[in-house]
């Protein structure tokens, strides 16, 4: 049986969304996952969404993985809901337990060796993979270096080299670099996050980086549908689309609008976390909390309000190396 790994981002507090997910990938540990990011804020369940994936990560570690997005910050998730909602339903003694957690969260991942993963893009300061292992954490997130570029960069098809970002953040990037990344390194496909688009995925750079966006309807103002990615044993990719509702969009598509406070305008076979997590995230999570997530899943599954579609594409260029390992490598 092939299994798959799957790739999912932005899920902003869209419980019932992730749950449909799961009812389309498999739950842990039959499947696989990768998470991208950008788990918390603008939706209404933050706190379920990040206290259910903390639960699986906790208890499937050779599973499931979650990697840091931008909304994992303190001085974002303070402005953009989640702080207002933990306060609200608890305290705000368990918002800064989660910033304590996220702190610690690796921010990028590489999947056998061909594709590079994390939730923005390049930087200009990324000139070994090397530097994004040794990335100090517990970590903030400030408003410039490489962290922050890897938490908030983004492409654009109109820039040669590096750019200026209507966030009032970071950089983008064109697809000379790319092409110049991939090359210099090897790899097949950079897989990221971090903006909102039409069909749930978008590609760059002639197919050579991908961008999974997961929650349709994204704050019921857009009309974007979600996508899950899932990659085999082969690196043959399919993206699994979860087409929206039927309403008029409130905003154009191609960001978040996200802004920095302040600113202006195991199928495959190797999954290495370029930064590991430590030995005990600090946070308390129960294993409980998937048990109970589990039967109730197996006991009703959500309404699937949307309809699913498919669609293959080949990532390689070439005959890659066939290897023996399995699992989270560190």
């Amino acid at each position: 049986m092939i299994q798959y790994l799957h790739y999912i981002s932005d899920i902003h507090g869209q419980y019932s969304d992730l749950l449909r997910l799961f009812e389309y990938g498999g739950l842990p540990p039959n499947a696989n996952y990768l998470f991208l990011g950008d788990y918390v804020d603008r939706g209404k369940q933050s706190l379920e969404t990040i206290c259910l994936l903390l639960a699986y990560n906790i208890k499937y570690p050779e599973n499931f993985f979650l990697l840091r997005g931008n909304h994992e910050c303190a001085s974002i998730n303070r402005i953009y809901g989640f702080y207002d909602e933990s306060k609200r339903r608890f305290n705000v003694r368990l918002w800064k337990a989660f910033t304590e957690c996220f702190n610690c969260l690796p921010v990028a991942a590489l999947i056998d060796e061909k594709i590079l993963c994390m939730h923005g893009g390049l930087s200009p300061d990324l000139n070994n993979l090397d530097q994004i292992r040794s990335l100090h954490r517990p970590a903030d997130v400030q408003d410039t270096g490489l962290l922050c570029d890897l938490l908030w960069s983004d492409p654009c098809k109109d820039v040669q080299g590096w750019g200026m970002n209507d966030r009032g953040v970071s950089f983008t990037f064109g697809p000379d670099k790319v092409s110049e990344f991939l090359q210099k390194y090897d790899l097949d496909l950079i897989c990221r996050a971090h903006q909102v688009v039409e069909d749930g995925y978008e590609f760059f750079a002639d197919r050579q980086l991908v961008t999974i966006f997961s929650a349709p309807n994204y704050c019921g103002e857009f009309d974007n549908a979600g996508a899950m990615m899932s990659v085999d044993e082969t690196l043959m990719c399919f993206i699994q689309i979860l087409k929206p509702a039927d309403k008029k969009p409130k905003f154009t598509l191609g960001s978040t609008t996200t802004e920095k406070p302040g600113n202006s305008p195991a199928g495959v076979k190797c999954i290495k976390l370029l930064q590991t997590y430590p030995n005990r995230l600090p946070f308390p999570c129960s294993h409980s909390l998937v048990q109970r997530h589990e039967s109730a899943f197996s006991e009703q599954k959500p309404e699937p309000s949307y309809t699913m579609i498919e669609l293959e594409f080949a990532v390689k260029k070439r005959k890659l190396e066939v290897r023996s390992s399995f699992g989270l490598q560190t």
